[in-house]
């Protein structure tokens, strides 16, 4: 009788440590509109792209959307920085007085061009991942994938966890 009183305290505990380490909640993310996109924060802490994705994982649908973001946001990296590159070499050129060759410039100017639209597309895709986030709740969490149950058994009265 001692013994069945020393597990179902230990059980009761054990419950509530589970309830109180999955039932926490994340702070929701922010976004402050900037020169050419957005900046993210969670709290006061601002957060780059790796970061941002990592804070998103818990919601499986917001990390998603921020995966597809990311990727945008590496093609919009490459584009706009080999663009600037081949505006910038030919435009050094000319100030240092050499030859520049002005049909990498065009091609750069395009490059810049083509980058432009991709930015606003990346900009549309995260400002939804966090909102998804912000109003979702957390779909990726250990109780919605498990099942905790008071059950009755052959010994008696009972908890069952099934993940």
């Amino acid at each position: 009788m001692l013994k069945m009183k020393k597990i179902q305290i230990i059980m009761a505990l054990l419950t509530v440590c589970l309830a109180v380490s999955f039932g926490q909640t994340s702070e929701s993310i922010t976004m402050k509109k900037v020169f050419g996109g957005y900046q993210f924060y969670q709290g006061d802490k601002r957060l780059n792209m790796n970061q941002l994705v990592n804070a998103i994982k818990p919601n499986e649908q917001a990390y998603k959307e921020i995966r597809s973001a990311k990727t945008t946001y590496a093609i919009t990296s490459v584009f706009a920085g080999a663009g600037g590159f081949m505006v910038g070499y030919p435009i050094g050129t000319a100030i240092g007085g050499g030859d520049p060759n002005w049909t990498m410039a065009g091609i750069g100017a395009g490059l810049i061009v083509v980058s432009i639209p991709l930015s606003v597309k990346f900009n549309k895709q995260a400002r939804q991942a966090v909102n998804t986030y912000n109003n979702g709740s957390v779909t990726g969490s250990f109780w919605n994938k498990s099942e905790f149950k008071f059950c009755f058994t052959a010994n008696g009265m009972g908890l069952k966890l099934r993940f």
